[in-house]
């Protein structure tokens, strides 16, 4: 168990169950039941969801990672305002966003969805690691497609696309002005 809190610990990245499997196997030159990974995370798992631990093991990015508790948000939200530099601008968000629902797409998609040239953001999207290119379309000049990297789930928390919110997600209620009394 102290081996895979440590590879945990010190993993830039979520780690995955099999990297785990693949670093222990090799270091113990013997093949190490999955099982036995699943039960020393859970373990992990409940002896960091004690309050003496301003830190807990989440799954996110499809790995395990440790993240402060969110009862230490204030002091961490403090601490980020001042490296506010690297927060994405809102022509970044916008254009991450339309790849994010979209992907695979084109540059020249994202431009008409926008309404703007986005080289800048997709160069700095690409530099924070947030997208990466997919391929080329079988359309003509053969542009470049743009998709999520993995890293994408990791920066907003999440496991699996079908955890963005969908359109219905942002939808306001109906005015209530005039409805017929019973």
């Amino acid at each position: 168990m102290h081996h895979i809190e440590a590879l945990i610990f010190c993993a830039p990245a979520p780690l995955k169950e099999a990297d785990i499997k693949a670093a222990l196997t090799e270091m113990f030159e013997t093949d190490v039941p999955g099982k036995d990974i699943s039960e020393a995370i859970s373990s992990l798992t409940k002896k960091y969801e004690r309050e003496e631990f301003s830190f807990e093991l989440v799954k996110s990015g499809g790995g395990y990672q440790f993240l402060t508790k969110p009862a230490y948000q204030a002091s961490i939200g403090i601490m980020l305002k001042q490296q506010s530099k690297r927060r994405l601008s809102t022509s970044a968000l916008e254009t991450l966003s339309i790849i994010a629902y979209k992907q695979p797409v084109t540059k020249l998609e994202m431009e008409q969805i926008r309404g703007v040239n986005c080289d800048y953001s997709v160069n700095k999207l690409l530099d924070k690691g947030l997208i990466e290119i997919k391929g080329k379309a079988e359309t003509i000049g053969r542009p470049l497609l743009y998709g999520t990297s993995p890293q994408f789930m990791d920066y907003f928390g999440i496991n699996d696309m079908s955890e963005l919110p969908t359109p219905k997600d942002f939808t306001t209620p109906e005015n209530e002005i005039g409805e017929a009394r019973e």
